[in-house]
Formats: structure tokens, C-alpha cells, sequence
């Protein structure tokens, strides 16, 4: 690991352009539960109501039942409470300088990569905390979710209000996909998939289109993924230590 270390620091050293793809490993990190963990899914991954939490989470729930939704997104925003970005979001925020630019896409709901201090984030499957009227243009940020009302209304409609955040069975963010595809023709000089476990394909175009055209690519991730055989650099371990021993590496 060493050797790949100082070859990734010395790429980095020489790219303008660095695309970071990041899942929910980065967050955990920081104490942020994934989606089954932090509804209080059963083992079994059935909720309090004996629903898949797949389903609960789903944009069809929110249509029809949004109080059941709702009880959901109050637990997924408690989850996320207090919670503090990470070294590998310290890391990456760093790599940013007047000669580097730097793009992270990710999964992740947290706002995490922001709080950390970087500028360039398309978030593919939205922010929690952004709360927006699916029938007007209203939209409201709220830091945390203590003192709103069980099933809030827009104030403009009156509509039922819901996190801006991508459910299950929903499409991705026009704006973000946009976004993503303008960086990606911009080209990058080197690619990492960080935390994730690469089975969308939006998340694993981006690694497979680099190696094919010979881009460096970096894949940090404790298990093994669909991208793993692809990477030029695999580094089984943790995103936090990892990423900052390669940031230091650049420093130093």
C-alpha cells in the first residue's frame, strides 16, 4: 500500500482536474448510519410496520401514506444530527487549490462534503435537509428537523412538504445528472470511487470510461466491488486514514 500511496500522491500532484465518487462508507465515518440502520429497519429489513424499508422510503409511500414517510425522514434526519465531517471529508476539501480543481459526487444526504469545506459537490441523490413543496416553488433549508409538525404543510399551497432527496423508485435530480455529465465532458486527470459499493450505473460509468482511455483510477473501499477489477489503484481500507496519508504525502 505504501507504493500506491506515493504513486497516487504524485498524480494528484500533477492533475487539475479530480473527480471524487463517494457512497455511503464515507459517511459511516462519521457515525452516519446507512438507510437501514438509521430507520430503524430490523434485521430482517422490515420496519416497526412490517414493511420492507425499501418500500417506505419509496416515492409511492410518500403518495400514499406521507405520514408514514415522514415518521422515516424524522429518524433519517436524527441519525444525521451533530454529526461532523470526517479525515476523508477534510481530505478531499483540501485538495482543493488555486491549480486543482476538485469534483465530488456523491450519494450521500448529509451535506457532509460541504460542512467540510468543499465547493464543487453535485449531490446525485439530494440533501435531507432541504425541504421543497412537490406542488409549488416553495422550498425552505432547515438545519434539523426538531419543531416541525408530524406531516408538515407548505405555507404557500399547503400541499405536503418533503426532504429534497432521491426515494426509492425515483429518478435522479435532472439538475445534478446535468451537472455530472458537464464535469465528466470537461474531462479529469484522475478518478476515485470512494466508500461505495459501485452498483448503480451512474456511479460506475465514470471509473469504467477513465480506464478505458487510460485515466488514473482509484478505488478506496474495505470490500470488494463490480469497479474493483478495473482500478489501477485498489486500496482495501479505510476512506478517512487513507486519504489523509495520501494527502500528507502531497504536503510533504
Amino acid at each position: 500500500m505504501p507504493n500506491q500511496l506515493d504513486q497516487i500522491a504524485t498524480l494528484l500532484h500533477s492533475s487539475r482536474r479530480v473527480l471524487f465518487i463517494t457512497g455511503a462508507g464515507v459517511s459511516a465515518e462519521s457515525g452516519v448510519p446507512t438507510f437501514r440502520g438509521a430507520t430503524g429497519a430490523f434485521a430482517n429489513g422490515l420496519t416497526e410496520e412490517g414493511l420492507p424499508f425499501e418500500e417506505v422510503l419509496s416515492g409511492p409511500t410518500f403518495l400514499s401514506n406521507p405520514r408514514l414517510a415522514w415518521k422515516y425522514f424524522f429518524r433519517l434526519e436524527l441519525s444525521m444530527r451533530g454529526k461532523v465531517p470526517n479525515a476523508a471529508h477534510r481530505a478531499m476539501a483540501a485538495l482543493e487549490t488555486p491549480g486543482r480543481s476538485v469534483c465530488i459526487a456523491t450519494q450521500n444526504i448529509d451535506e457532509l462534503h460541504q460542512s467540510a469545506g468543499s465547493t464543487n459537490v453535485i449531490e446525485l441523490h439530494g440533501s435531507l435537509r432541504r425541504i421543497i413543496c412537490p406542488s409549488c416553488d416553495y422550498d425552505v433549508y432547515h438545519p434539523t428537523f426538531a419543531g416541525l409538525p408530524e406531516l408538515p404543510l407548505c405555507p404557500q399551497c399547503h400541499a405536503i412538504l418533503r426532504p429534497d432527496v432521491v426515494l426509492y423508485e425515483e429518478m435522479l435530480p435532472p439538475a445534478a445528472l446535468r451537472r455530472f455529465d458537464q464535469e465528466q465532458e470537461a474531462g479529469f486527470d484522475i478518478v476515485f470511487s470512494v466508500g461505495t459499493t459501485s452498483i448503480f450505473s451512474y456511479v460506475t460509468w465514470p471509473i469504467e470510461s477513465a480506464a478505458r482511455r487510460g485515466i488514473p483510477t482509484v478505488e478506496i473501499n474495505p470490500e470488494r466491488t463490480s469497479i474493483s477489477e478495473l482500478v489501477r489503484f485498489r486500496l482495501a481500507a479505510p476512506a478517512g486514514p487513507t486519504l489523509q496519508s495520501i494527502r500528507e504525502k502531497l504536503a510533504g
